[in-house]
């Protein structure tokens, strides 16, 4: 059942004590978080916290060991492109682009999930699928007007500038029309002043009525953007609230210094659930169909 807070608002995610093991070690420790309508909100932590890892779990890549993702109330499948058809789209940390395919080709990839023509309707290419491929083609360039691509769209997506990969990545995420969109690092990489034109672009999409959930490095960033932040130290959630409450947390302070709190685990442990990280990554990236759900 959808948790409604306000007559207006609407609890679009619902991450419910979510724990992911790789083998003996623990990346994630019984993380709740939810993002709600009309929210952005953002996700923070030295590196090494699990922030990735979480942001798999939430999207199909990783079956959570324990806990349980809801999307509008209801449990998500743990595949990532049964994900996408709920309503969450997300961009990766390493973009993920299809470098020979033109800008307005990789958009129209991302508006998959949205066609409702199937194999023999494109076989025959008749009214119906010229219908649905006119209405895809007008609605990727209108996303790339938004996301200020139009004039490249026929360009190849690998000849772009890295920030206009970045904004790429994004309007293909909202080519599948999500509820709620997952940002992994969106600024990384970028100078001020792309960082800038990122953070206009968020509000944007917020604007739109699409929630947005973020992991980001810029503090800057981060507590300019969001209406909440939530910190994860060492797989578990140390804090979370508004901009105030979290840089003012003595906790975080120190867990981005490197100095040790109660119960923080050593440097051993962390480096070692690091290391499952990354292998995890790995032969997710290397899987058969991978690149299909992307």
């Amino acid at each position: 059942m959808t948790t409604t807070t306000t007559a207006t608002t609407t609890t679009v995610l619902d991450a419910s004590d979510v724990t992911m093991r790789f083998g003996g070690l623990t990346a994630v420790r019984s993380v709740d978080l939810t993002v709600n309508s009309g929210e952005i909100v953002g996700l923070i932590g030295p590196n090494g916290a699990g922030k990735t890892t979480f942001f798999n779990c939430l999207t199909g890549l990783y079956v959570p060991t324990s806990g349980t993702v809801k999307y509008k109330g209801t449990v998500l499948p743990p595949k990532p492109h049964l994900v996408t058809q709920a309503g969450i789209a997300r961009t990766f940390q390493n973009i993920r682009l299809f470098a020979n395919m033109t800008v307005l080709e990789n958009v129209l990839v991302g508006r998959h999930t949205r066609t409702k023509e199937g194999l023999w309707s494109a076989l025959l290419r008749g009214p119906g699928f010229h219908r649905a491929e006119a209405a895809s083609h007008a609605r990727a360039m209108e996303l790339l007007e938004f996301v200020g691509l139009e004039k490249k769209a026929e360009h190849l997506a690998r000849n772009l500038p890295y920030g206009e990969q970045r904004k790429l990545e994004i309007a293909r995420a909202l080519a599948s029309e999500p509820g709620l969109l997952l940002l992994d690092e969106p600024t990384a990489g970028m100078n001020p002043q792309e960082t800038r034109a990122t953070e206009e672009l968020v509000f944007g999409i917020r604007d739109k009525g699409i929630a947005v959930l973020v992991i980001e490095h810029d503090m800057r960033f981060i507590f300019n953007l969001c209406d909440r932040v939530a910190v994860l130290v060492q797989g578990e959630k140390l804090v979370e609230g508004d901009s105030a409450t979290v840089q003012g947390d003595e906790r975080v302070v120190a867990a981005y210094l490197g100095e040790p709190f109660e119960n923080a685990p050593g440097d051993e442990e962390v480096a070692e659930v690091e290391a499952a990280e990354a292998h995890a990554e790995t032969t997710t990236d290397a899987a058969p169909g991978k690149e299909n759900d992307r």
